[in-house]
């Protein structure tokens, strides 16, 4: 029973990185749905239906993508075990669905004319550096003109209705969702490896939605050392505030 479960119906994953703060934060350990996208019908009592937009879903990586219009650095697609296809579940927001027409418009993206409703953490505001600790920093990201804090020039990052973006800054491509296939984002849009840069995500490579934090842990807070340390850890690393909490 409990294999059967694990396989068509729940699934545990645990959330390393912060593309989808503030939604699920780094170190969130999050129970998937697995039947709700399920091709077929998994017991009669079991509700399902098709994916939305908005939902946040986790997916197998799929790697080096038929889509080259979205593959703007090749260290994206490299060969590191962490990004090798199918090995690794990633999770974000559905942005675009089969069908969906998707325009970048300077900062903006259109899904089928109308503006994407912002759910991202602001990286930097204008006018400052890009610290050595910065989560876009340690991405596999080539960054330019963004030198250290104190250490200047400094890069000026664009805004909408605040300054005039540079001819060429941005792409402005319209494309439309192929059937079968889905363009996600990570809410944290300035920290996200997702859909912008690897193309869109297979159908068959959906596991299934996010349902909520059964357990969060702040791994940012010391450790003890103690033989026993688990016990004191968990008590005092538990973020007993999102533990237990929806994912919406």
């Amino acid at each position: 029973m409990a294999l059967f479960g694990m396989t068509f119906v729940v699934q545990a994953v645990k959330v390393p990185t912060g593309s989808m703060q503030n939604t699920i934060e780094i170190g969130d350990h999050l129970l998937v749905n697995k039947f709700i996208f399920a091709p077929g019908p998994v017991l009669p009592f079991l509700p399902q239906r098709e994916i939305r937009r908005g939902d946040i879903i986790v997916f197998k990586y799929p790697g080096k993508f038929q889509s080259p219009q979205f593959v703007n650095n090749p260290e994206v697609n490299d060969e590191r075990e962490d990004n090798q296809p199918f090995k690794t579940n990633y999770v974000k927001r559905v942005i675009g669905l089969p069908g969906d027409r998707i325009e970048e418009t300077g900062a903006r993206l259109l899904i089928n004319g109308q503006p994407l409703a912002e759910r991202r953490v602001t990286a930097l505001d204008p006018g400052t550096g890009l610290p050595d600790e910065h989560p876009l920093r340690k991405a596999p990201l080539e960054i330019e003109d963004a030198p250290p804090l104190g250490e200047g020039p400094y890069e000026v990052f664009y805004r909408p209705d605040t300054i005039s973006a540079p001819e060429g800054t941005f792409r402005g491509d319209t494309f439309t969702v192929p059937e079968g296939h889905y363009f996600v984002m990570g809410d944290n849009r300035d920290s996200s490896l997702d859909s912008r840069f690897w193309g869109y995500v297979p159908r068959h490579l959906i596991i299934g939605r996010a349902m909520f934090v059964y357990w969060s842990f702040d791994e940012s807070l010391p450790r003890s050392e103690s033989p026993f340390g688990f016990f004191s850890d968990f008590f005092s690393n538990t973020r007993w505030g999102r533990t237990g909490t929806l994912v919406r």
